[in-house]
């Protein structure tokens, strides 16, 4: 019977960004175990909608399809989650998809994340080296700080933090908890952590942690259970202290 079944989609397609956005319904032929991407690829294989009229092939993104790439965020019937997971079996029919509405658009489910990794440069998310000669081995980390690390080390800039996030907007700067849970990160590692107050600087800026509303939506959406709200609090309290710090002289004690 398997053979006979079909998938119906309804997807939010958009020219270009400026054009206007409009709703197109496709049915593909079913298989068992298939998620949304293998879906589109019907589409882009036979490229006609649901009416039978000869269309465009659907536009997205995508990389690795094993939920650690992000590039493949979208909004699945009202939910903004990673597509290469989401199983067809899952979903009540037809599967609405729709890009994710925080960020720019390029073309139907495509977006641009330029925000997101434009806030990670802000905030220096990264261990400089100096140079490319051998350095030896790194600093050895507490075995508590390492767990913690390797938790908030799985984000993939997938961006459904931002996609939830009230306070990520067209009236707001605020960088999002990606990018604060980054500098947490960071500032954790020994080495990284040379450069903790020019990134304390970034998030006590414009756009930076003084903005988050602690709605968290983001924790419950992230994909990969990074403890963003853990981090942003964590963000709040270090920039306090580097801001009575820098208020009273740089004769407290290094850290």
């Amino acid at each position: 019977m398997a053979e006979n079944k079909t998938i119906k989609l309804s997807v939010k397609r958009q020219e270009n960004p400026e054009s206007s956005p409009y709703w197109e319904d496709f049915e593909v032929p079913y298989r068992e175990n298939m998620n949304v991407i293998s879906a589109l690829m019907e589409i882009q294989r036979n490229p006609v909608n649901a009416k039978g009229d000869k269309t465009t092939p659907v536009t997205w993104d995508m990389s690795c399809l094993e939920e650690v790439c992000g590039a493949c965020s979208m909004v699945i019937n009202g939910t903004a989650r990673q597509s290469c997971t989401a199983l067809i079996d899952q979903y009540e029919q037809p599967i609405k998809l729709e890009p994710m509405s925080t960020f720019p658009i390029v073309k139907d489910l495509q977006i641009d994340r330029s925000f997101m990794f434009d806030s990670l440069k802000r905030v220096q998310a990264w261990v400089p080296i100096d140079g490319t000669h051998d350095l030896g081995p790194g600093p050895r980390m507490p075995e508590k700080k390492r767990q913690t690390a390797y938790e908030l080390s799985k984000c993939m800039t997938c961006g459904v933090c931002l996609e939830v996030c009230p306070n990520v907007n067209d009236n707001s700067k605020f960088m999002g908890a990606a990018a604060v849970s980054q500098v947490r990160l960071f500032n954790l590692h020994p080495t990284g952590s040379m450069n903790k107050n020019e990134r304390l600087d970034a998030l006590m800026g414009v756009g930076g942690v003084s903005e988050c509303g602690m709605a968290q939506n983001c924790v419950k959406a992230c994909p990969q259970g990074i403890p963003l709200t853990t981090s942003i609090a964590a963000m709040q309290r270090e920039t306090t202290f580097h801001a009575f710090k820098s208020f009273f002289g740089s004769d407290h004690q290094v850290d």
